[in-house]
């Protein structure tokens, strides 16, 4: 059996609104790295998965016990997560080295 995409490029973030109080409640810088950090742990770790999955199933192909069709979905599965995690590194890249670039 496929097991669903793990990694969900696409998660929103909780925004919090004041209380009644009008007293907001702040997220500290390290909080927000963690948190970030997380994220990256978790998408990456996603798309390992995938890849591990890919490759069990074209095991289980060759003993004979899944079809091509599902070893094909995998496979393209992984293909696709890795190419997304590849444009991404690329345009964090871009951003950073364009950060760099910028004068104060």
């Amino acid at each position: 059996m496929i097991n669903p995409m793990s990694f969900n490029p696409i998660q929103t973030q909780s925004v919090k609104l004041p209380d009644s109080n009008g007293i907001k409640d702040k997220t500290t810088p390290s909080e927000m790295t963690q948190s970030f950090s997380n994220f990256l742990k978790n998408a990456i770790d996603g798309v390992a998965a995938q890849e591990q999955n890919a490759q069990a199933m074209n095991d289980q192909y060759i003993l004979g016990n899944v079809d091509v069709s599902q070893v094909m979905i995998s496979s393209q599965q992984a293909e696709l997560g890795l190419q997304l995690t590849s444009q991404i590194r690329n345009k964090v890249i871009e951003a950073y080295q364009e950060i760099m670039r910028m004068q104060i």
